[in-house]
């Protein structure tokens, strides 16, 4: 069910972009010579537009991105660089908490109170102490396991304990967010719409990124990461799912060495109202943008490693 949900750009080259992944405007590559990056047999003009729009967006950015759109209503999938690997920063408490319902299931057992209560800190306020105690507390095994059953074949975990140093691409975060959306033999429908309402009830200061732009009546779903290494050089990463009155599409945008966490979120808020701005053509208001947070990193990793 989840195969194919983005088109197959991947497999990276000596010198770290993946081969035969579209290239964003500024990015090395002639504007007139980029690749098609969006995709759609049932919709090729709005994935026309929406190539162009992603490429505005990223062109003259620094550092480096990685993009993955997926809209179920028009079968249209966009890919930037999706293979890349990224130190994962608090994205991957996502994937702690459906590793803890997986195993939860093939235990037979609903999560427990002070589970839930570790999950719910660690989705809506991205607490660092609630992620540790559940990474801890699923194991390296079981995560693995998930990452296995999930399809999610290009993330590697952190090591020594380093949850925030696991490795993760957009291809792979797409698919987590394909499979939180949809029906599988994976996570029950009850485990899913759980991960869904915490993404849903993320505290406003950490709202930024992927919804930047929605329409003000969609529903939006978020975890976001940041993180500089060694004091410099940031790690912002957003995902997201959206729907609401007929549209249901997901966005991913992973970003390295950006010189501010608030360029970073800069560069995806870019992506983001392109993509909203393309897939709701003529909608009403969108949503304003929250404040820039503090230039803190997440936590996610200490500041020595």
């Amino acid at each position: 069910m989840l195969a194919g949900a983005v088109l197959v750009f991947h497999g990276t080259t000596a010198g770290g972009a993946a081969a035969g992944v579209a290239t964003a405007a500024g990015h090395g590559a002639a504007a007139g010579r980029l690749a098609q990056i969006c995709r759609s047999a049932k919709s090729p003009g709005t994935a026309r537009t929406l190539s162009r729009a992603v490429q505005n967006a990223l062109s003259g950015r620094t550092g480096t991105e990685s993009v993955a759109v997926y809209d179920r209503k028009r079968k249209l999938s966009c890919a930037v660089d999706t293979g890349r690997r990224y130190d994962s920063a608090s994205v991957v408490k996502v994937t702690i908490l459906a590793a803890l319902l997986r195993k939860a299931q093939e235990q037979g057992r609903r999560l427990t109170a002070r589970e839930r209560g570790l999950a719910e800190k660690m989705i809506t306020r991205s607490d660092n102490a609630a992620a540790s105690t559940l990474w801890n507390a699923v194991g390296r095994t079981r995560l693995n396991r998930f990452l296995k059953l999930a399809g999610m074949r290009r993330t590697r975990l952190g090591a020594n304990g380093h949850w925030g140093l696991t490795q993760i691409t957009a291809f792979d975060e797409l698919r987590l967010l394909r499979l939180l959306t949809s029906r599988n033999s994976v996570l029950t429908t009850a485990s899913r719409r759980y991960v869904l309402d915490l993404m849903g009830r993320v505290i406003p200061e950490q709202r930024w990124g992927a919804p930047a732009g929605r329409p003000s009546w969609m529903r939006w779903r978020v975890k976001n990461g940041w993180l500089p290494r060694l004091g410099r050089y940031w790690r912002v990463h957003s995902i997201g799912a959206f729907d609401g009155r007929g549209q249901d599409y997901l966005i991913v945008v992973l970003t390295q060495d950006s010189p501010t966490m608030e360029y970073g979120i800069q560069t995806i808020e870019r992506v983001a109202r392109a993509v909203h701005r393309t897939l709701n053509p003529g909608s009403g208001s969108a949503a304003g943008s929250l404040p820039m947070p503090s230039e803190a990193s997440d936590g996610s990793v200490p500041a020595d490693v």
